[in-house]
Parts: C-alpha cells; structure tokens; sequence
C-alpha cells in the first residue's frame, strides 16, 4: 500500500534546527516530485518546499528561503526537510506529499499521496 511516514518534529527553542524525514512506500519512488507543507492550527495548508525527481531542483517558500533544506535519497525513498534557525511562526503540522506528474507544484491538489504529518513546535 502507497503511504508516507514523517518524522523528526518535536519540541524546540527558537534559533534551533531539526531534521524532517519522510518513508515513502511508493513504488517508482524517484519518478514523483516531493513536496512539504505545513498547517498552523485555525489556518490553511501551506506550501513549504518541493524538490524533483531527480532532487536536482528545489523550490521554497519565501518564509523559509535561506533557512530551509529540502534533499532526498532516491535510493532510500526518502525526502528530508532540514529546518534551521526555526522561529515560532514555524510551528505547525508537517506534512509529506508526493506528485506523480512529474513537474514541481505549489498546490495542495496537485498532490497525489500525503503523510499524515509529525507536528513541530518552536517556543520563543
């Protein structure tokens, strides 16, 4: 069955890193964009970063540009999201999405398989 499994939130003080980790079950992994979103309580999905298939494009949020690090381990079939210098306004839900389409996209519905999140909090 096609799933994704993230890890890697927790509980963390501002100006702190931490490593998101996506297992992804789907067969022909390194043909699907990767993408992250994140979802603050009260408000919508949003995007985050996205990565091709090949992992030699990227594309971020200009809220995380500089400070976030999406890669992934086509070997593996994962996706990572390094989070460096989190602030608070960084915590929400994580969430892993994967595309088959091939190009790399910004929207929730273009997405075609989604992690059930791990939740990431940064206190000031």
């Amino acid at each position: 069955q096609e799933q994704l499994v993230e890890s890697g939130g927790g509980l963390v003080q501002a100006g702190a890193s931490l490593r998101l980790s996506c297992a992804a079950s789907i067969r022909t992994f390194s043909r699907y964009t990767m993408g992250w979103f994140r979802q603050a309580p009260g408000k919508e999905r949003d995007f985050v970063a996205a990565i091709s298939r090949s992992g030699g494009g990227t594309y971020y949020a200009d809220s995380v540009k500089g400070r976030f690090t999406i890669s992934r381990d086509n070997a593996k079939n994962t996706v990572y999201l390094q989070m460096n210098s989190l602030k608070p306004e960084d915590t929400a839900v994580y969430y892993c999405a994967a595309d088959r389409d091939g190009a790399i996209s910004i929207r929730t519905d273009d997405m075609d398989y989604w992690g059930k999140g791990t939740l990431v909090t940064v206190s000031s």
